[in-house]
């Protein structure tokens, strides 16, 4: 998978304050008994950034850089974003303002 990503993102380049995502799965959590096929699982809502745009222009003509970086692990909208598949990949469009917030990796 190295080899495609980094073959999209040559190809792909983000504008503005868009970024695209790769979304992580999220490991399964027991429901006792119950099994829910993968069809009916929601799609996770976390994701690594894996290129970011140059930044949104103001109406002064400024370029204003974006918060999340290359490598950030994010969490998103349930319905956020476009999706997009890229050499078999899927991957998510959305702009940053519809990042919800930033995973920062908390053991030491």
């Amino acid at each position: 998978m190295h080899a495609t990503l980094e073959s999209m993102l040559m190809n792909l380049r983000p504008l503005h304050d868009r970024i695209v995502v790769l979304r992580v799965d999220e490991p399964p959590r027991p429901s006792g008994a119950i099994i829910i096929p993968d069809s009916a699982r929601d799609k996770s809502s976390r994701g690594t950034v894996v290129a970011v745009g140059a930044g949104k222009y103001t109406d002064d003509g400024e370029r204003l850089p974006l918060d999340v970086r290359t490598g950030d692990t994010v969490l998103f909208g349930k319905h956020a974003g476009q999706e997009l598949k890229v050499d078999g990949v899927d991957y998510l469009i959305l702009r940053e303002d519809e990042v919800l917030a930033e995973i920062h990796d908390a053991t030491p």
